[in-house]
């Protein structure tokens, strides 16, 4: 097997469907006073309501020390709370507050938008082909 062209690397390809994907979302994040971190733990609170701060950190691919910050920056925003576990005081659970909920409404629409814009721009074959590509790649790394 050859080695592709540095520009059809996978590293590459992926960087440059980054950039295709992401700056039509961190506008929108940034309208609404957020970094894209912030986002993606949002994103799983409003998921899922509370959750322990190492799932939240394999959830958003953030790493933990990072996540420390962040999430106190989310917390002076009043958009999160932190709590000790009842079963494990070593635990440390994540949770929007209401005011973190009520985001969502707001923030939801226009991402959801943008999400279809996206998806609308390339065939239904292509995009279920890249998805299921994406699924398999990160399923064989486990």
């Amino acid at each position: 097997m050859t080695v592709p062209q540095f520009s059809h690397s996978l590293p590459m390809l992926l960087y440059a469907a980054i950039d295709v994907v992401m700056p039509r979302f961190r506008q929108i994040f940034r309208d609404f006073g957020l970094t894209e971190q912030q986002w993606r733990i949002l994103r799983v609170l409003w998921d899922i309501e509370e959750v322990s701060h190492s799932d939240l950190a394999r959830l958003t691919l953030i790493p933990a020390p990072s996540l420390v910050g962040i999430v106190d920056r989310l917390m002076k925003m009043q958009l999160v709370e932190r709590r000790r576990s009842g079963l494990d005081r070593r635990v440390v659970l994540v949770a929007t507050t209401e005011q973190g909920r009520a985001l969502r409404e707001q923030l939801m629409p226009p991402v959801q938008q943008s999400y279809f814009e996206l998806r609308d721009s390339i065939d239904d074959d292509t995009w279920r082909a890249l998805i299921d590509g994406l699924d398999e790649l990160i399923n064989a790394k486990r």
